[in-house]
């Protein structure tokens, strides 16, 4: 099945349960969630996440125990894309201008953030 990577806000706080801990059964996701969401909604959304493709199970004990088959880098992309698209019109100059407005930046992050710039660069001849 193909990977459907645009996570909702509920899919990412349970996909960030994950990610932190590794792993987790639906108690202790339900638990680390801090929710009113009922022990058979967790439940569905690992389920669905699993249908997916973006969590696999193992089975221990009488529970699953569910496992990220993706990482946060892979999953936030297309996130990232839809927030600068909608909010900045599609301008990533603007969304980086918002990202650091008010943050004081270590000088090892500006040069490492001017690296990928660079990277990032399209020169005259390759457009």
């Amino acid at each position: 099945m193909a990977r459907r990577k645009t996570l909702s806000e509920r899919d990412l706080d349970v996909m960030n349960v994950l990610w932190r801990r590794g792993s987790g059964t639906v108690a202790e996701v339900r638990k680390a969630l801090r929710t009113t969401v009922g022990y058979t909604g967790v439940l569905k959304l690992l389920q669905l996440l699993e249908q997916r493709g973006l969590v696999r199970h193992e089975r221990e004990g009488r529970a699953y125990r569910y496992f990220p088959t993706v990482g946060p880098e892979e999953a936030g992309a297309p996130a990232l894309r839809r927030i600068v698209d909608r909010l900045f019109q599609g301008s990533v100059e603007l969304a980086l201008a918002r990202l650091i407005s008010g943050r004081k930046l270590d000088p090892s992050e500006v040069a490492r953030m001017k690296k990928l710039l660079e990277q990032a660069q399209v020169s005259k001849e390759e457009e």
